[in-house]
């Protein structure tokens, strides 16, 4: 269950001028055990739908084990994680948040950073959102462990949505310098970045703008730090004409714009929609 149907204006204040939004509270404990217990399984490759995710980053026996293992879309392999990043509340959330109409689902991440494991690098959502249009992003950040600075928790730079859209960055999964497109994109609008780390307990969470620079150190704890993350697009979205995902341009329709419910549903709208299907 989501504790949180719809945020205060001094919240959606507090986003709008920061570029991200922390509650303590999201997801009761039940929901976030029902979470973690899906973990195991789907990065050993049990699908509980018969469906592979789009992206399935982290293998057992092929990755190395100091790197942060991730699936995208695992909301179409497990019924559990769809529950979580498909509700209406995260919808509404997001929509309102960032002045949508509503909202639907772009891709989800199932991320899990074991102890140990090495940092991913500081980037903006909005950098890999030219094959759709408007090209912005809003993402729900879910807290299925404890946060620490520590253990490698997700880290925002304060007010960093207003300096433009920077290029996607070099590498993604354990750079040598976690920081380093960050500080040359703080270096090029003469900022000195204040950095916030997202120290929530289990079920707490974060929303952020698009164009807010983000990403996490290495896990120094002796416990795993476990996610679910939401990226939603706004309901009124559609596939930018020429530009191409090579992953996610597999759903588009020949001659059509349109993105089909079935693989981006509608989450909310502020006129009651919600794609019929999700609440079956």
């Amino acid at each position: 269950m989501i504790l949180v149907d719809r945020l205060t204006d001094e919240q959606k204040r507090r986003f709008d001028e920061d570029g991200f939004l922390i509650l303590d509270r999201f997801l009761d404990l039940e929901t976030v055990e029902r979470l973690r217990a899906r973990f195991e399984p789907l990065f050993r490759g049990e699908f509980e739908t018969g469906l592979y995710p789009d992206e399935w980053n982290w293998q057992e026996g092929r990755d190395r084990p100091d790197r942060t293992r991730q699936i995208c879309n695992g909301w179409k392999s497990d019924r559990t994680i769809a529950e979580a990043v498909l509700s209406a509340a995260v919808g509404r959330c997001v929509a309102e948040l960032s002045g949508w109409p509503g909202a639907r689902i772009c891709q989800d991440n199932v991320i899990w950073k074991p102890a140990g494991a090495k940092a991913l690098g500081y980037h903006q959502d909005d950098s890999y959102a030219k094959w759709f249009t408007p090209p912005h992003m809003a993402t729900c950040w879910m807290a299925l462990d404890d946060t620490s600075a520590a253990g490698g928790t997700i880290e925002y730079a304060r007010g960093s949505h207003k300096w433009g859209v920077s290029p996607p960055i070099e590498k993604f999964h354990a750079p040598e310098d976690y920081q380093k497109e960050f500080r040359t994109a703080a270096g090029k609008v003469g900022r000195e970045p204040e950095i916030v780390h997202v120290e929530v307990p289990a079920g707490g969470c974060a929303f952020h703008h698009g164009a807010t620079w983000h990403g996490s150190d290495m896990n120094r704890a002796e416990k795993p730090r476990r996610s679910v993350v939401a990226h939603c697009i706004s309901s009124a979205a559609q596939f930018h004409p020429s530009n191409i995902s090579y992953i996610y341009n597999r759903y588009k329709r020949q001659g059509d714009l349109g993105m089909d419910e079935s693989f981006f549903p509608v989450l909310w709208r502020e006129d009651g929609y919600r794609s019929a299907w999700l609440d079956r």
